[in-house]
């Protein structure tokens, strides 16, 4: 067996997507993919900063106006979107473990007014009906206020500038400000200021096709590495960074755009975590008590901005930077839970849109954000693990882990045991190997440095694991970006749709699929219970059904995708009529536009650049599976085959 020591392990890991619930490492940009994402992996971004809450200590409550690393201002009429990039600094977290990590692209919630025990029949009956009325209202106010809000973005528009040394953004990206209303149903009220980026066209005058927008998902993702793409000079990105700006943004609430918080970020650090597999019902009280301490300090930490926390108002918000950017149709790629966004922003917004490409699709239906979309969650990644142990064992020969997948499995079931009754350096324990572990589902760039690290340990190197799985209390920066992560997740989450309330019927569905689906079943539950306590009003889902007024879109998707099951795209393609949809058949990793298959990078070229769809659905055959690290990685045949329409 080849060993592969700890000097080689760190170089191996470092920049490597291990999930949960979100992401992140500062891996360069590569020429040969652009879902290497830049200093900071956008695709996983969603995950790995989320790790599950391992205590209830809050920290000192912060009012919602004061936050340190964003501008919000109050009762303003009319923003100040040019006053130039500042802010504290924000940069991603190393590969961190991310203990009991959720594993869904997005997860909000929802619950409508109950009337009292006292109440009268009659009173019962009609409170559907008022909260329906009530809604409507909401509505109509909210689209007036996003008119209002968009005039007046179009008219200041933004003062770009050379962006802050400490943002780690060089040039040519250029830095600014978009100002938004927290509550867009009072548009002259308090307000928010965005920080945005862009990497102006490479072309021509000639070639210039407008603005392209990306949101990476989360939610709780940056998008403000993404200009980055433009300037790395690789081939896969050189047609679309000649044809468009390339414009990031930290949506409501993440980064430099006035940050959320739950916990103390020291605190959220902090391993290692409870095992998120319960042995019996104490273990599980323990952890509804985090879930309720937890959703509690959201309301503490961040203060009136919480409230206006959902999916519709960051899709309002992307429509005034649409505005502010001087443009009358919108160009978005969107990945993970930046497809939801964009499905509710094409249900809000259908003229405003000019091309929009869906990479590794949420299911939009009302009936899976989100409490049912993690259910399924859970079976796609037990399956997508299941992908990777068998690959593991292939490669005996150079991990030494197993002949078989179930000899690899054990071997895992083994040190997930182990490591439970003492912790690996104290701090990894069941929760920080599970969240290590997942970046194997998440992308199979992963497979290899995973397996690495697992292999470097089972002979004896300790800190390898440690190194990769392990929290970084010097990090504060890092930690405070993750902690922020997390608090995103859970308000937009459990802002935007309803949850089950009852404990039982949580506890009833995570022990059924556990039997058969163990690998995150329990580690996701815990990661969304704060929900089920949710100490704010929570909404009906919107209804993505767009009609016709929508223009034609293209929708990726790999089949065995473990965050975003295959069925979400499937759901999507037929909500949004004339939309097409590429399979890559066969293919696990999360989020797959740019990466190493030339059939789908083609095909987003000639949307993106030429409007061009194609009559039919394409499946195109997978990207090389990963070969260990000591044999060089194949290309992707270019090869496809059409559906029927």
């Amino acid at each position: 067996m080849a060993t592969l020591r700890h000097a080689q392990v760190k170089k191996h890991v470092r920049g490597l997507c291990t999930p949960l619930g979100g992401v992140e490492g500062s891996a360069p940009p590569t020429s040969d993919t652009h879902q290497q994402h830049l200093p900071a992996d956008p695709t996983c971004r969603q995950r790995h900063h989320r790790r599950h809450r391992g205590g209830n200590a809050r920290g000192n409550a912060l009012t919602a106006f004061t936050t340190p690393n964003g501008r919000i201002r109050r009762g303003t009429t009319g923003g100040t979107a040019g006053t130039g990039p500042g802010g504290a600094r924000t940069r991603r977290a190393r590969v961190l473990a991310a203990a009991s990590t959720l594993a869904t692209t997005a997860l909000i919630a929802g619950v409508v007014a109950v009337p009292s025990a006292g109440a009268a029949p009659a009173a019962a009956a009609d409170a559907p009906t008022a909260a329906a009325d009530r809604a409507q209202r909401d509505h109509r106010a909210e689209a007036r206020g996003v008119r209002v809000a968009a005039a007046r973005a179009a008219a200041e528009g933004i003062d770009w500038a050379a962006c802050p040394g400490d943002w780690e953004l060089p040039d040519p990206v250029q830095c600014g400000w978009v100002t938004v209303p927290v509550d867009y149903a009072e548009p002259n009220g308090d307000t928010v200021e965005l920080a945005v980026d862009r990497a102006p066209a490479t072309g021509g005058k000639g070639a210039h096709q407008g603005s392209l927008l990306y949101n990476p998902g989360g939610p709780g993702g940056s998008g403000m590495p993404f200009p980055l793409r433009s300037t790395t000079g690789s081939e896969v990105w050189k047609g679309l960074a000649e044809a468009y700006d390339f414009v990031g943004f930290d949506p409501r609430g993440v980064g430099r755009s006035a940050p959320l918080s739950c916990m103390d970020p020291q605190e959220f650090a902090k391993a290692p975590k409870p095992a998120p597999v319960p042995d019996d019902e104490a273990d599980k009280r323990a952890h509804r008590k985090l879930a309720r301490a937890y959703a509690d300090g959201c309301v503490e930490r961040s203060g009136d901005l919480l409230r206006h926390m959902n999916t519709p108002n960051t899709a309002r918000d992307l429509d005034v930077i649409r505005a502010a950017l001087g443009e009358k149709k919108l160009n978005y790629l969107g990945v993970s839970y930046g497809t939801y966004l964009g499905a509710v922003y094409a249900e809000l917004f259908p003229g405003h849109v000019r091309r929009m490409v869906f990479d590794s699709v949420v299911n939009p239906s009302r009936e899976k954000i989100w409490y049912r979309a993690n259910l399924d969650q859970n079976v796609a990644f037990q399956t997508r693990w299941n992908d990777w142990t068998a690959w593991v064992a292939e490669h005996d020969d150079v991990y030494g882990i197993g002949t078989t997948a179930e000899q690899v499995q054990e071997r895992f079931t083994a040190l997930r045991a182990a490591v439970k009754k003492e912790p690996v350096g104290g701090v990894v324990g069941p929760a920080e190997l599970l969240g290590f572990f997942q970046g194997a589902t998440y992308s199979d760039r992963a497979w290899a440095p995973v397996a690495a690290v697992w292999s470097a340990y089972a002979e004896g190197d300790e800190q390898a694991l440690v190194d990769a799985a392990g929290p970084d209390p010097s990090d504060t920066a890092g930690n405070v970006s993750s902690e922020n992560g997390n608090a995103v997740y859970t308000a937009v989450e459990c802002n935007d749709a309803r949850w089950p309330s009852n404990w039982k019927r949580w506890d009833r569905d995570s022990t059924r699929l556990h039997r058969d689906h163990p690998f995150l079943t329990w580690s996701n539950t815990w990661m969304n219970l704060p929900c089920a306590d949710w100490p704010l009003e929570q909404r009906e889902p919107v209804e993505v059904r767009p009609g016709r007024k929508l223009p034609p879109t293209l929708i990726l998707q790999a089949e065995r995708d473990a965050a975003t099951p295959y069925e979400g795209a499937v759901e999507l393609h037929e909500r949004l009529k004339g939309s097409r949809l590429v399979t890559e058949r066969d293919a696990g990793s999360h989020g797959v536009s740019g990466l190493t298959n030339p059939c789908v990078n083609k095909r987003v070229d000639a949307y993106l650049l030429d409007g061009t769809l194609g009559k039919r659905d394409v499946t195109c055959a997978p990207h090389a599976e990963p070969q260990p690290e000591s044999q060089a990685p194949a290309q992707a045949p270019d090869t496809a085959t059409v559906s029927a329409p």
